[in-house]
C-alpha cells in the first residue's frame, strides 16, 4: 500500500472565500464529550457518520479527541493519538473532505500534519508548550479560539472590562506571537469561543456583535451547536436544541461567519441554503 496520501480537491482558501458559509461537521472520538459522546468512538461508526456529514453538505470534519465541555477531565497523550490519528488517516485515504483536528497538545498538532491535517483547531490558540513551533513548519491553517480560564473551570463566574474588545485585544496578541514564529496572518482563523469563559448574557452579546471582529480582517469561525447557551435560554435538553442551533447558525452567518460547526450538518446546510437565497435575491 502507498504512503502517499490523496490530493484533496477542495481547497480552503475556496472555502473561506465562498459567499456562503462552509459547515464544520463535529466528529468527537470521545467518551464523555457534552452532546454525542461515545457515539462515534469507534472507527467503523465515525467512518459511516463521516460519510454522512460529506453527503449533507459538510466541507470540512473537525476531529475531537479530548472533550473541552466544563469539568471535563484530562486526556493523556497516547490516548488521544490513539482516538484521532487512525480515523484521520482512514478519512483522508476515503473522502475528498477537508480534516481538522481540534487538539491543544503538541504532538498531537505534528503527527495531525503529518497525516494530512488541513486545520489545527486550538482552543487554547496555541499557548501550550510547543504548539507554535509544531505549526510553524508546515503550510495548514490554524484556528485560534478565545477562551478566559481553563474548561474545568471556565464557567466560574467570567468577567470581562468590555467583552467585544478583550476578545480582540486576545486575538491580536496572538495574532501577534503566531507571526513572530513564521505563521503569516493568511493561515489564521479566528474562534471567539462561545461557552468558553462566558456567561449567557455575555454568550448572545458576543453572537449580536460577531461582525465587529470583521475588523481583523481574518475568517470567523462560529461554533454553537447544541450549547448550554441555547439549552439554558430554552430550557431544552442536549438532544432538543436543533431549532437554537440553527438559529444562531443563520445569525452567525449574516454576522459574517465564515464557518458554522455543528453536529447537525443537514439541517444547518439547508438552512444556510434557505438563507443565501434571500440574500441573492
Amino acid at each position: 500500500m502507498s504512503n502517499t496520501l490523496p490530493v484533496t480537491t477542495l481547497k480552503l482558501v475556496d472555502v473561506l472565500s465562498s459567499n456562503t458559509p462552509s459547515v464544520m461537521g463535529i466528529l468527537n472520538m470521545t467518551p464523555d464529550s457534552f452532546s454525542d459522546g461515545g457515539k462515534f468512538n469507534q472507527q467503523n461508526q465515525a467512518l459511516v457518520q463521516v460519510e454522512r456529514m460529506i453527503a449533507d453538505g459538510a466541507k470540512i470534519i473537525d476531529i475531537g479527541g479530548e472533550s473541552t465541555r466544563p469539568g471535563a477531565k484530562d486526556v493523556s497523550l497516547n490516548d488521544e493519538l490513539a482516538r484521532v490519528i487512525p480515523v484521520l488517516t482512514a478519512i483522508k485515504s476515503r473522502f475528498d473532505v477537508l480534516v481538522s483536528i481540534d487538539t491543544s497538545k503538541s504532538e498531537v498538532m505534528g503527527e495531525a500534519i503529518a497525516q494530512g491535517a488541513d486545520i489545527i483547531n486550538d482552543v487554547r490558540a496555541l499557548q501550550g508548550e510547543g504548539c507554535i513551533s509544531a505549526v510553524a513548519n508546515s503550510s495548514v491553517h490554524v484556528c485560534l479560539m478565545h477562551m478566559q480560564g481553563q474548561p474545568r473551570t471556565m464557567q466560574n463566574n467570567p468577567q470581562y472590562k468590555n467583552l467585544i474588545e478583550d476578545i480582540k485585544d486576545f486575538f491580536i496578541e496572538r495574532i501577534k506571537a503566531c507571526q513572530a514564529k513564521g505563521i503569516s496572518s493568511q493561515r489564521l482563523i479566528l474562534d471567539p469561543g462561545f461557552g468558553f469563559g462566558k456567561t449567557l448574557e455575555q454568550n448572545y452579546k458576543l453572537l449580536a456583535k460577531l461582525s465587529e471582529f470583521e475588523s481583523l480582517n481574518l475568517p470567523i469561525l462560529a461554533g454553537l451547536s447544541r450549547k448550554s447557551m441555547i439549552g439554558n435560554l430554552l430550557n431544552r435538553e442536549v438532544d432538543q436544541r436543533l431549532a437554537g442551533s440553527l438559529a444562531t447558525a443563520i445569525i452567525a452567518a449574516q454576522q459574517g461567519a465564515k464557518i458554522i460547526r455543528v453536529h447537525d450538518v443537514k439541517e444547518t446546510v439547508d438552512a444556510l441554503t434557505v438563507l443565501q437565497a434571500v440574500s441573492a435575491a
